[in-house]
């Protein structure tokens, strides 16, 4: 089964086919090898994330999902090649950003098949997640220098890896359980996964270029945000993560031309 077209202006599928926020101190306070662990563990909760939202959304059929076990939690898992591949693209694409700190949003978008109108907007508030996570770890290098070689677990008060786990499962099961009971969207409906920078933040401009960057509506607010019903999910926060999640629903069954 081919997967529909992944239409929209967010994410362009590379050519080879949630407190307050943390002080600059407490972000400098991580070494090199617990900052790429906490943040690799935040990209696997935004694919876990993705890959929920596809299944309880409906948009593929149930057929092509597996369950497996993440977070000590049954999840499910697109079993189509070409999805896992764009999901992984898309998370992959969002790490520099999130690693240099000019990320303030993630949003995975729904939109009606035919119009493209949005009819779900699930929404990450990243903008309280550290600023600055430094260059990534590189094991060869630490282990020759005498430090922690890849695979040496790292020490409970630097890493607390037990809480932040706790809190990703806490705001998947969420998650999951609103997009269960959400109505259904359009049949025929397909998605995006966009990024909203900080104000201060360069445009996303380069080569390879993954995402497509997009104009701010100028003017009026358009029809279908003064309609938007925001539900909040969840306000995740353990050691040095911080973010929150909601989800915004999309009335267009009035809509007049703007």
């Amino acid at each position: 089964m081919d997967p529909p077209p992944t239409k929209g202006v967010a994410f362009q599928e590379p050519d080879d086919s949630i407190f307050d926020s943390p002080s600059a101190a407490e972000e400098n306070i991580l070494s090199t090898h617990a900052a790429t662990t906490i943040l690799s563990s935040f990209t696997s909760f935004l694919t876990l994330t993705i890959h929920t939202l596809l299944h309880h959304r409906n948009l593929y059929p149930s057929t092509t999902f597996i369950l497996v076990r993440a977070l000590n939690l049954s999840v499910y898992q697109s079993r189509h090649p070409a999805v896992c591949a764009w999901v992984n693209a898309a998370v992959s694409s969002l790490v520099p950003h999130l690693r240099a700190g000019t990320l303030a949003k993630v949003v995975f978008s729904i939109h009606a098949g035919e119009t493209l109108d949005v009819q779900e907007k699930w929404v990450f508030d990243v903008s309280h997640l550290p600023h600055d996570w430094g260059e990534e770890f590189d094991p060869a290098a630490a282990a020759g220098a005498g430090a922690a070689a890849d695979g040496e677990e790292l020490e409970e008060e630097e890493v607390p890896m037990v809480d932040i786990n706790e809190t990703y499962r806490g705001a998947l099961q969420r998650i999951a359980l609103k997009a269960e009971k959400l109505p259904p969207p359009p049949k025929g409906s397909t998605f995006t996964l966009a990024l909203e920078l900080r104000d201060d933040a360069p445009a996303p401009i380069g080569h390879p270029q993954p995402w497509i960057p997009v104009q701010k509506h100028k003017g009026k607010e358009p029809v279908q945000a003064q309609r938007a019903v925001t539900t909040p999910i969840r306000a995740v926060h353990a050691g040095p993560i911080f973010f929150e999640c909601w989800v915004e629903q999309i009335d267009t069954s009035k809509r007049t031309p703007s």
